[in-house]
């Protein structure tokens, strides 16, 4: 017999890679006038200003995932009840990650990090990953994007100036370790830091979001992703975004993604599901999939 969920007060954004937590003000703000707690936790390390980040990386050279997937799980089990959980680029594995250890009331994945099993490598992903991975002794220190690779990689879709500011107001660097750790897990063996159990049957709601135009992350990483998940009771679904960029957070039409993804995620974690229907996707997408 089903048991009624209330429907989630609390929202917890996962920032990515080569951004802080500022990258999530916009959707801060637009949450917080719908009524939620909004949570929006640093890396360790990264709970400083962009400048001061970028002055001295020193703070994040050594950072490994699993110090980061500790610290966000202690963020999310110290609330009093199940959050929904929207995470980033490295963000949206770390969702995954926390929804495979029995956290959360729903999760959202948005131009995810591919978690452990992944092999879909694009050449626009090798592109926007290979001045950190060219050189190895960028495992040991924090790796910084100048403007134009970061451009490449986030804001594609961006004008110039916009861009810029944005880069200015966003980029920092991040410990080459991870990406690393990240680009050869595949090829290790044995179970990496992002390992998850793609058949667990208790995992919380899933949907991950693609956009079209991501370079760093595109929809062939997120439609692979999913596809790897095998449980039969548990829901995983993807949507595509044909217009966004890498950066979805900070571009032309979030607000439409972010009231996307909050409508699904209320159905998915309220038991009787309300009738909160999403907004329509622009750019007649691909509908979203179950798998």
């Amino acid at each position: 017999m089903a048991t009624d969920r209330p429907a989630p007060d609390t929202i917890v954004l996962i920032h990515g890679f080569w951004a802080t937590p500022r990258s999530w003000e916009n959707w801060v703000s637009h949450y917080e006038t719908r009524g939620f707690r909004v949570l929006a936790p640093a890396y360790p390390g990264f709970d400083v200003e962009v400048a001061a980040l970028n002055a001295d990386p020193s703070p994040v050279e050594g950072l490994t995932a699993p110090v980061i997937i500790e610290h966000l799980e202690e963020v999310v089990r110290g609330l009093p009840s199940p959050p929904i959980l929207i995470g980033h680029s490295a963000g949206g594995a770390f969702t995954q990650l926390l929804l495979d250890r029995g956290l959360g009331a729903a999760g959202v994945a948005l131009n995810s990090a591919p978690t452990e099993g992944v092999p879909v490598v694009p050449l626009s992903q090798v592109r926007a990953t290979f001045p950190v991975l060219r050189n190895p002794a960028n495992r040991h220190r924090a790796v910084a994007y100048d403007f134009d690779r970061w451009n490449y990689a986030f804001t594609n879709t961006f004008p110039e100036e916009e861009a810029r500011r944005l880069y200015e107001r966003y980029a920092v660097p991040v410990s080459g370790q991870i990406i690393f750790e990240s680009a050869l897990a595949n090829l290790t063996p044995g179970k990496q830091s992002t390992w998850v159990d793609y058949r667990n049957e208790n995992r919380a709601p899933l949907l991950l979001v693609a956009g079209g135009k991501d370079h760093i992350m595109p929809p062939k990483v997120q439609w692979s992703n999913a596809a790897h998940y095998r449980g039969t009771t548990t829901v995983t679904e993807v949507v595509e975004f044909g217009s966004m960029p890498h950066l979805l957070p900070a571009a032309p039409g979030w607000q439409e993604v972010a009231d996307y993804v909050l409508a699904w995620a209320l159905r998915q974690a309220t038991d009787p599901a309300p009738v909160v229907e999403c907004p329509p996707v622009p750019e007649e997408p691909a509908e979203p999939a179950r798998m």
